[in-house]
């Protein structure tokens, strides 16, 4: 199994050419649009509900520790109190995640799941006990204060939890967890896997409709109970309208070429993809499932940075973000000054470039040309010597001055600090679209793009002029991507002013 899903692990790393007019996403009908219409409601991440537990939990317990302690101890011995208030609240939070007690079915049903989360705090305080027991420091801390703890926790935990049930079990009814699914394959499989997901009550899953590639006659329009809304290449349209979170692919192991070929164009999505393992024959050891409710699956390709990654990432990107702005505001005013001195025309330039999901943006850059010969549609590549760039343009193109606005777009939301660098919409090497050049080009659109990024920090910045200054920009792009980390993206940021004096393509 390890070699078949390394075979599929991911797709276009390869840079070789392909067919740009297969790769395209068609139309879809007004009924599959009508539907991914319908799909465009708020939801919440259970991910980052289930962080929030945790965090309420740990800093509740340790603020009713601090109250009573202040209230009935006083101030006595605050190194020792504050040190067993942290250890109690941080491993409780451990315990109940060791028991279970923060799985989306123990949230949602707080009153059978209440057992396990009253048996973590006991424990809690019983290992506490016991250190304290044998460090022989339990006579420095009050029993009063320590049973208190223990009572008034146990209650704020029940009603904590409660509301938490109340809440998601409303946000369930609204359809406010529920992760949007498609399923890719139609036929006896399909229903297989529909009936079975619908028999499970906690999967949170949503099925938007189906998508096949074979006619209605060895595909049905109605599967289930649900209509088939197109082929995969209307599934790219819709699974980007519909903001789309999950394809589960129902085909049998044995259709690798068909699978494989499927999964080269679906890899571009910014989606998890699992395959159905429901009617596979062949079965493997059980960590290698993983399941919706009972539902087994194979885990294919994952959403490269969701839940808590894209809070900590989000952070990340605005309080830099700022920072970068306070920092270079000196510089920008002077580019700004030089630029209008320099020749007539607005001082900003803006740009429609592909962001993320492959939506179009709105990029914001120092105008570094001659405002009657700008190129917003970058048809044609700024070479070395170009008439068209300014006096100033040239310097600050050369040390990336120009592209000090997209601080902006960043904390617009639109762009990362660390990322793929957006192209323009039209951009082309050698008269042709990158999308021509390079096969599985809008992979880079998993993520949001960056005023950065792998591939520049490793001497791919300026001139696009060439098949293989495209292919090797998208290998870097792809392997950022699939390695993220905060880590990595710090090491990209760090490395950036360094890159920009070794740098040639850049004019």
């Amino acid at each position: 199994m390890s070699d078949f899903a390394a075979q599929m692990s991911f797709l276009g790393q390869s840079g070789l050419r392909g067919d740009a007019a297969h790769r395209r996403s068609t139309a879809l009908s007004p009924f599959a649009e009508r539907i991914a219409r319908q799909q465009t409601s708020k939801r919440f991440s259970i991910d980052i509900i289930s962080g929030l537990v945790r965090v309420v939990d740990g800093v509740g317990l340790a603020a009713i520790a601090t109250a009573v302690m202040l209230l009935y101890v006083g101030i006595h011995l605050p190194v020792a109190y504050a040190f067993t208030i942290c250890t109690g609240s941080v491993l409780f939070v451990l315990l109940n995640e060791y028991s279970g007690g923060y799985s989306i079915e123990a949230l949602k049903s707080p009153r059978r799941s209440f057992g396990r989360v009253a048996l973590s705090w006991t424990a809690t305080c019983a290992l506490l006990t016991l250190a304290g027991f044998l460090l022989k420091t339990s006579e420095d801390f009050s029993r009063v204060w320590f049973g208190s703890w223990y009572f008034s926790g146990l209650a704020f935990l029940f009603i904590a939890h409660a509301a938490t049930g109340a809440c998601l079990k409303k946000w369930t009814r609204e359809g406010l967890l529920a992760r949007r699914a498609v399923i890719v394959g139609g036929g006896e499989r399909a229903e297989g896997l529909i009936r079975a997901l619908e028999k499970e009550r906690d999967s949170n899953i949503h099925i938007c409709g189906i998508f096949d590639d074979r006619d209605d006659e060895r595909s049905p329009p109605i599967i289930a109970g649900y209509p088939k809304l197109g082929d995969t290449e209307q599934l790219l349209s819709f699974a980007r309208q519909a903001h789309i979170d999950l394809l589960i692919i129902s085909l049998p192991l044995q259709a690798e070429e068909r699978m494989l070929k499927t999964l080269k164009k679906l890899g571009i999505l910014p989606v998890d993809i699992r395959l159905s393992a429901l009617s596979n024959r062949i079965k493997f050891r059980p960590s290698t499932y993983s399941y919706f409710g009972s539902v087994p699956m194979f885990n294919v390709l994952d959403r490269p940075i969701g839940g808590w990654n894209t809070v900590t990432k989000r952070i990340f990107d605005v309080v830099f973000s700022m920072l970068g702005i306070l920092a270079f505001l000196p510089i920008m005013a002077m580019a700004a000054i030089a630029i209008k001195l320099d020749s007539p025309g607005p001082i900003l330039f803006r740009q429609k470039r592909h962001g993320f999901n492959n939506e179009e943006i709105e990029v914001f850059k120092f105008r570094s040309m001659y405002a009657d010969r700008c190129d917003p549609t970058a048809r044609n590549p700024v070479t070395r010597n170009d008439s068209r760039v300014t006096r100033v343009g040239r310097f600050i193109r050369k040390f990336s001055i120009d592209e000090l606005p997209q601080f902006f777009n960043v904390l617009r939301g639109e762009m990362s600090l660390v990322g793929p660098r957006p192209h323009a919409v039209a951009a082309q090497a050698n008269d042709r679209l990158f999308t021509e050049v390079v096969d599985g080009y809008f992979a880079r659109h998993r993520v949001k793009p960056g005023i950065t990024g792998w591939a520049q920090v490793n001497g791919w910045r300026g001139e696009i002029d060439s098949d293989e200054k495209i292919s090797s920009r998208t290998q870097y792009d792809l392997y950022y991507i699939e390695n993220w980390s905060i880590w990595f993206d710090l090491r990209i940021l760090l490395t950036t002013p360094i890159s920009l004096f070794r740098s040639d393509g850049a004019y």
